[in-house]
């Protein structure tokens, strides 16, 4: 079996678990996961299967998330699940929160929690949580592409209290800590904020919708119906261009000898290359010399 599956994480799950259950329902195979989820976050976790563990470095690493932050309330983890370290007194409108938000767009500077699983010196950062210890975190430069506020309650008030809910959606670049971006825009505010409900809409260039259930999963396994959640290898590559080879160049390229090929532009990026009969075999990049082009990854058998 080799390809992706959407799955949809509930919360309470590692990515780590999440991905050992798709493992087992799927026979074993080889698998990984783009993206880590918090235990406590939901939503879109694509789970690699067999090839498709090939595919990490070549998904687009654009995510989007809708997430919750409310204002006043500071955690030690800077989420619903941390302890409160502080509650403090808040008057914010609503032309301030806008102002805060789009102060966070575009290029910001992040501090990984204390929570996260970045390593520093060979050691996991919430391993370290774990024991009850705290120490400096490199700065870390992530996007926001953008944000949008969808609600916030309560209704109908010029102030927002103490307490008050925010409900956002952010498409931003991978490594982004959206607990970290709730808490940096509750200090812009002046009231502290923690992030309160996390659900990632798309990764991987794949979307809510798209995702399926453990249990959906293993009622397919049980019917051997698992194929049709099954996403083909090249349907995770389609952000790159194609290009179709003649019967030679499909057996060069099998031998790992250079193409020579007219297109596209030069300057292109990677290409994905299909035999004749449209079969996926492998991403080529450009080579050493003009209109040459090599293999940077085989899928092919």
């Amino acid at each position: 079996m080799n390809g992706l599956i959407i799955l949809l994480k509930v919360p309470g799950m590692t990515s780590h678990d999440a991905t050992s259950a798709v493992r087992r329902l799927c026979g074993g195979v080889k698998a990984g996961h783009a993206g880590t989820l918090d235990p406590g976050a939901a939503g879109v976790l694509p789970v690699l299967l067999g090839k498709g563990t090939r595919l990490l470095p070549y998904l687009p690493e654009e995510k989007s998330y809708r997430a919750e932050m409310t204002l006043g309330i500071v955690t030690d983890t800077g989420d619903a699940a941390g302890d409160t370290v502080a509650v403090n007194e808040t008057a914010v409108t609503a032309k301030q929160l806008a102002e805060a938000f789009a102060a966070h767009l575009g290029a910001i500077w992040q501090e990984p929690p204390m929570t996260s699983a970045v390593r520093i010196g060979g050691r996991r950062l919430y391993e370290l949580a774990r024991r009850g210890e705290e120490i400096d975190r490199p700065l870390r430069q992530v996007f926001i592409k953008e944000m949008h506020i969808r609600s916030a309650w309560p209704k109908n008030v010029d102030i927002f209290g103490m307490g008050a809910r925010v409900l956002f959606d952010v498409t931003c670049s991978s490594g982004t800590y959206i607990r970290t971006l709730c808490a940096d825009i509750g200090k812009a505010l002046g009231c502290g904020a923690h992030m309160s409900f996390l659900l990632r809409t798309a990764a991987a260039g794949f979307r809510l919708e798209q995702a399926v259930t453990l249990e959906e999963l293993s009622d397919a396994a049980e019917e051997r119906r698992l194929h049709k959640y099954l996403i083909p290898l090249d349907g995770a590559l389609q952000h790159y261009p194609q290009v179709r080879l003649n019967t030679a160049m499909a057996e060069d390229l099998r031998c790992g000898r250079p193409l020579y090929l007219k297109q596209p532009a030069a300057g292109a990026g990677l290409l994905r290359a299909y035999d004749m009969t449209g079969r996926f075999l492998a991403l080529i990049k450009p080579g050493p010399e003009p209109d040459c082009w090599v293999t940077e990854r085989y899928f092919g058998m």
